[in-house]
């Protein structure tokens, strides 16, 4: 380094120039002597990044939420959150069991489904809506926040919705007449976005097999919710169509085939 201001021929500054570097000198400086110091690299994620969605429906992908894998709750903590089921809590009953209001020690609401003894949702059942449900994230899908199982208490634990179900809107004349053009649009078109999703646009294909009012919640913007997943029919990935001789759902909203005896209904997607 010594010798460039010879091998420079005591020029004002010169350039040399090697494969493997290239040295400038000058009189004068021709730097900034800020120095500059390289930020770390972004850590790796903890888990891989969700494959984007492959569906060709034409759906909302901006209406698809991260998943997240359902935590497993003691019944202790549900007992205690629910004072113990008791009826004060109880926000309805259906075919599978009740539902009832809770809140947790942090303070965050929640609704308790309870599975009844003799529902006829045997364990594989109760399973497959946990692992069903916990991969399916949408807004106009109701989130499930975790499980119990523990003995013969079968519990699953959503998001509390505040404004109930439909039915208790389109069934309630005080609150029917508050549900203008504007708000029923709103629930038409987002109960349809959510169907479109279990249908086409998640990594599953799922037929719901018991969607009526009672099974749509309402949350505070008034943004529907579908619920109750444990009917759902899961296809696989390249199926487009199924039978079934199993008659499950609500009478007046399934099929009429099914109702028959011996009837088999086909749904095409």
């Amino acid at each position: 380094m010594g010798d460039i201001p010879t091998y420079c021929d005591r020029k004002q500054g010169c350039r040399v120039q090697n494969p493997s570097c290239t040295v400038r000198y000058e009189v004068n400086r021709f730097y900034d002597p800020t120095t500059v110091v390289p930020l770390p690299s972004s850590p790796q994620p903890l888990s891989s990044p969700l494959p984007p969605s492959t569906s060709t429906g034409g759906g909302n992908d901006t209406d698809e939420i991260g998943s997240a894998e359902p935590l497993q709750f003691d019944l202790a903590t549900i007992r205690v959150s629910t004072d113990d089921f008791s009826e004060a809590n109880k926000l309805g009953q259906g075919g599978f069991g009740s539902v009832y209001r809770g809140r947790l020690l942090n303070g965050k609401d929640i609704a308790v489904k309870r599975l009844s003894t003799n529902s006829g949702q045997g364990d594989l059942e109760f399973k497959n809506e946990v692992l069903l449900v916990a991969k399916l994230q949408h807004r106009n899908l109701v989130r499930l926040l975790g499980f119990c199982l523990e003995g013969s208490e079968r519990l699953l634990v959503y998001e509390f919705v505040p404004n109930a179900s439909l039915d208790h809107i389109i069934f309630d004349p005080t609150k029917r007449a508050q549900l203008d053009w504007v708000r029923r649009y709103k629930i038409i078109v987002g109960t349809a976005r959510g169907l479109l999703y279990l249908h086409e646009d998640s990594r599953l294909r799922i037929i719901h097999r018991d969607l009526k009012a009672s099974n749509i919640l309402i949350d505070a913007e008034m943004n529907p919710k579908i619920s109750d997943f444990g009917m759902a029919r899961l296809f696989v990935p390249d199926q487009t169509q199924g039978n079934t001789s199993r008659i499950v759902g609500t009478y007046g909203y399934m099929a009429p085939e099914l109702g028959e005896v011996g009837g088999k209904g086909q749904l095409q997607i």
